[in-house]
């Protein structure tokens, strides 16, 4: 009986804006985190896939393990690593996180 109709509207009507206010800090911190996070790991991920698309025989690599060898063969999903002269491994290509400067073996013989 004291509080009126018009009132009540106009309280709901404010609320609806602040709904849409609510979201907006939401989407600034997903569009901090692409740029901080995803955006950088997704560049990572594409210099990484051209480097073993591009990998070749006598290319001078360093495997997940720590291994430096040169590529002696490169099969579709594998490759061939020769790591002292007459020594080989076969393993597979996501195993290669490094390719070295030509010449940079010579250094550590």
């Amino acid at each position: 009986m004291f509080i009126s109709n018009a009132y009540a509207q106009a309280a709901a009507g404010a609320a609806d804006s602040g709904g849409l206010m609510s979201f907006i800090p939401l989407i600034l911190m997903f569009g901090i985190l692409y740029f901080i996070m995803i955006r950088p790991q997704m560049k990572r991920q594409k210099e990484t896939r051209a480097m073993l698309e591009a990998l070749a025989a006598g290319d001078e690599v360093i495997t997940a393990g720590g291994i430096l060898g040169k590529v002696t063969s490169v099969k579709d999903q594998y490759v061939t690593v020769e790591i002292v002269a007459g020594t080989e491994v076969q393993m597979q290509k996501v195993a290669i996180t490094t390719v070295l400067p030509k010449g940079t073996l010579k250094a550590f013989n």
